[in-house]
Formats: C-alpha cells, sequence, structure tokens
C-alpha cells in the first residue's frame, strides 16, 4: 500500500489485532510503511508473518484474544520489546449469519466473544501503557452497527455494542490525554467476504447501494487508520466514522435507472 500522506511513524510502537488477513493486515502494513514498530496479532502464525515480510521492526504474536489473560500477555510482550505502546488498532472480529428462527446460544457466544469481549479486554490491558504515552484507541466497528443488515441482527448487534463503547471509552480517558474513536467500514474485500463477491448477482446488487460504485479495499480503511490515530486528528475522540463509500448515506431508495 502507498498512502498519498506521509506520516512520521517512525519511533511510534502500534499494537493491531487480527492483523493476518484483511484490514488488520492492511492496517499492520500501512503502518510498517510509515516506519513504525507494530505488534501483529492473530491466531494464525503464518498469515502473520506473511503479512510482517519484507519488515524488521515486527513482532508477531500468535494468540487467541477471546482467552482470559491473552490480551495482558500481548501488551505484556509489546512492552518487553518494544518499551512502550502508542497505539492500538483493536480490529480482530468475525461474521456469520443469524437468521431469527435458527439463531442459537453458540453463534451468539462465537460473535459476542471474538467481536465485542476481546475488545474490552484489550482497552482494559492498554490502558496504562497508553496513559503514559498519551496514545490511542481505533476501533474497528462496522456500519452494520450503525443501521441494520438483512440476516445480520447479532453480528450487528455485537459491532453496535463496540461503537457505543468506544464513545464510553473516551470519554473515561479523555482528561488523560487518551483518544478512543472506531472506524465503521461497510462491505470490504477480504478472506471472509469473497465467497459473497464472487457471487455476480450478489455483487452487483450491493454495488448499487454504494455512491462511489466499488466495494472497499483494506487499503481504503488503512488510509483512515493512519490519519485517526496520528497527531493531525488530535482532538478527534470518541467519532465513529463511517468510510464505507456513501452506503450510509441513502435512505434505502435504489439508485435511479441511467
Amino acid at each position: 500500500m502507498s498512502a498519498w500522506a506521509t506520516y512520521p511513524y517512525a519511533g511510534t510502537v502500534v499494537l493491531v489485532t487480527g492483523a493476518g488477513t484483511g484490514i488488520g493486515r492492511g492496517i499492520a502494513r500501512a503502518f510498517l510503511e510509515q516506519g513504525a514498530s507494530v505488534a501483529l496479532v492473530g491466531r494464525t502464525e503464518a498469515s502473520l508473518r506473511e503479512a510482517a515480510s519484507g519488515f524488521e521492526d515486527a513482532l508477531v504474536l500468535v494468540t487467541d484474544l477471546t482467552q482470559k489473560g491473552a490480551a495482558d500477555a500481548v501488551v505484556s510482550a509489546v512492552a518487553r520489546r518494544f518499551g512502550r505502546l502508542d497505539v492500538v488498532i483493536a480490529n480482530a472480529g468475525t461474521s456469520e449469519a443469524s437468521p431469527v428462527d435458527t439463531f442459537d446460544d453458540a453463534a451468539w457466544e462465537r460473535l459476542r466473544s471474538i467481536n465485542l469481549d476481546s475488545v474490552l479486554r484489550l482497552v482494559g490491558a492498554a490502558v496504562g501503557p497508553l496513559r503514559e504515552t498519551r496514545g490511542n484507541i481505533v476501533a474497528i466497528s462496522s456500519v452494520a452497527g450503525l443501521r441494520g443488515e438483512w440476516g445480520m441482527y447479532a453480528y450487528g448487534a455485537t459491532k453496535a455494542a463496540v461503537s457505543v463503547a468506544v464513545q464510553g471509552v473516551a470519554l473515561d480517558l479523555g482528561r488523560d490525554g487518551v483518544r478512543v474513536n472506531a472506524i465503521a467500514p461497510a462491505f470490504t474485500v477480504s478472506r471472509l467476504t469473497q465467497e459473497r463477491l464472487d457471487d455476480t448477482e450478489f455483487t452487483d446488487r450491493l454495488l448499487d447501494r454504494v455512491a462511489l460504485g466499488r466495494v472497499a479495499t483494506p487499503d481504503d480503511i488503512a488510509r483512515v487508520a493512519l490519519f485517526v490515530a496520528s497527531p493531525d486528528a488530535a482532538y478527534l475522540t470518541g467519532a465513529v466514522i463511517p468510510v464505507d463509500g456513501g452506503t450510509s448515506a441513502s435512505n434505502g431508495t435504489p439508485r435511479p435507472i441511467a
């Protein structure tokens, strides 16, 4: 990825969860390209090492953040390697359908533990080091947490919880100089979404909802993360920023036929 802007992130330590694929991979590599030291956190070592390839100042941490104590262990590992922590990108997440008639407790547990619980634990583990550096947190939410989505109400509920949690934590940490924001992407190219994007009928219908007429790439989200985490966004906190090509600008009316 090549960002249009250049940020002097050398000397900055960034922790990115879910860094092996998709949006997390794009964000991790974007910060590495801008000179940051980056801890790439995820469950699959091979994908994390691929994401970190070509960069010396990258730390690969293989862990499952849904496990109690994992977030504390990750933050401690970052402190041992780099001596500080400036930015936390809470990106790790998953998605699955939630049919009203058949959705069960096990599916809810999977969604909640990955999309919400791991974020809250990571924030709790990182707040001490971030107070020391007056750093910031960027959580990856979703436009599905801002509006309803067909067949995805449980996923949307977890992302809505992330967005509101971000706002509350921003209030609690503002006096400490710690900023807390969220980015809310719409449908983005990733391993999780590729099967649906391969369905041309679905993709055509999806693009009819997007003002810019294309599906987002991880780099689209990463470029916004670079700005939100930077001192240029020093007065931005408690914000949930849609990065969705205009998806959430619509009231649902179909695009006019040309």
